[in-house]
């Protein structure tokens, strides 16, 4: 049965608007944004079988549009709505995030973190920049691994650093394994970026590992 047969109330749509989002499952909230199922019957039951596929809700989102592309049923329409479902929570966390001051709302900057790096496949490493008061100038996803390794690069870090001008820094980086706890080098890196830093008076106020797991913080476990 095709969603337009449901009872109009039961239609995933109408509950969102009379109802808001939070009595919605996950492949409801995606069937809405896909429309139609791609030539099945149930666009429900297609989004179940994409977050399936893509190992939730996170993977789905944070999938490559080639990747995206490759599903039958799913064209560059479908494709885009998702993408752009995406880009819009990120800019809404990190406009959130830029009127706040930073250092005194670790959960919020644990939330950004984990939408923005927690559904990616491969290591990536990111920069958020601050200004004297610790608000977000920018964030930046600055280099891109394998399942278990990113190769940062402090000669590029120092470039961005300059050129937005920050006077403090949060890293962050992801691991796909799922769990988030710093390896030996994570930490050893860590302290040579806040070494280096240190002459251009720009503090490193955390380095966060994001994973399906959880988050750590190197502050709150004293690893600065």
């Amino acid at each position: 049965m095709r969603v337009c047969d449901w009872p109009v109330p039961d239609q995933p749509r109408n509950r969102l608007l009379s109802q808001g989002p939070d009595g919605l499952a996950d492949a409801e909230l995606v069937a809405v944004c896909l429309g139609a199922g791609g030539g099945r019957n149930d666009v429900v039951a297609f989004a179940r079988e994409l977050l399936t596929r893509f190992g939730g809700l996170p993977g789905l989102l944070h999938a490559d549009a080639r990747a995206l592309l490759r599903v039958p049923g799913l064209g560059p329409a479908k494709v885009a709505a998702l993408k752009a479902s995406m880009a819009l929570a990120e800019r809404c966390h990190g406009r959130n995030l830029a009127r706040k001051v930073v250092c005194s709302n670790s959960s919020l900057v644990a939330g950004f973190l984990r939408h923005a790096l927690g559904g990616l496949q491969r290591e990536t490493f990111a920069c958020l920049y601050l200004d004297t008061r610790h608000r977000m100038i920018a964030f930046e996803k600055l280099f891109y691994g394998s399942v278990d390794r990113a190769c940062v690069y402090p000669r590029e870090i120092l470039k961005r650093v300059l050129a937005h001008n920050a006077a403090a820094v949060i890293f962050a980086h992801n691991h796909p394994s799922g769990i988030a706890e710093p390896s030996a080098t994570d930490i050893e890196m860590t302290g040579e970026l806040k070494s280096l830093l240190a002459r251009l008076d720009v503090t490193v106020l955390d380095h966060v590992v994001v994973a399906s797991g959880g988050e750590v913080s190197f502050a709150e476990r004293e690893l600065l």
